[in-house]
């Protein structure tokens, strides 16, 4: 077991372009592959910070013809590490993305985190890496 790792994370979208834009352009996300099924009418592109070998990706499905999904009440959100969430947040807000919580201490404890969503209504958590928040504690 001691090989085991988590790969990726998968999430079905509506608009396969839009969502590829959305992780690249607001969340700086690298589009690492992408893998078409014309037999079964789908579409996978794998995203992540780095390559594939070394952490966990998000792979985006786009089903040929569906433009939404329900999302349900049992999926939370996707967490990232960030150096500084409060400059990430104006970024992902100046690129058109959607803060959803402005970044700032959790509730009952000094882990600094924000909330974004993304064009589909996924969450995604960001939280400030323990390296940097010395300066935003207090």
């Amino acid at each position: 077991m001691s090989n085991n790792r988590i790969l990726h994370t998968m999430l079905r979208v509506g608009n396969l372009e839009r969502s590829i834009e959305f992780y690249t352009k607001v969340l700086g996300m690298q589009l690492l592959r992408t893998n078409e099924n014309t037999e079964y009418e789908y579409t996978l592109a794998f995203l992540g910070y780095g390559d594939e070998s070394q952490g966990a990706v998000i792979e985006l499905t786009y089903n040929w013809g569906t433009s939404e999904y329900d999302l349900g009440s049992a999926f939370g959100h996707i967490a990232i590490g960030a150096d500084d969430i409060y400059s990430a947040c104006d970024a992902i807000k100046a690129a058109g993305g959607n803060v959803t919580r402005e970044p700032g201490p959790v509730k009952g404890g000094s882990t600094h985190i924000a909330f974004v969503k993304d064009p589909d209504g996924y969450m995604i958590e960001l939280i400030q890496n323990k390296q940097a928040t010395a300066g935003l504690e207090g």
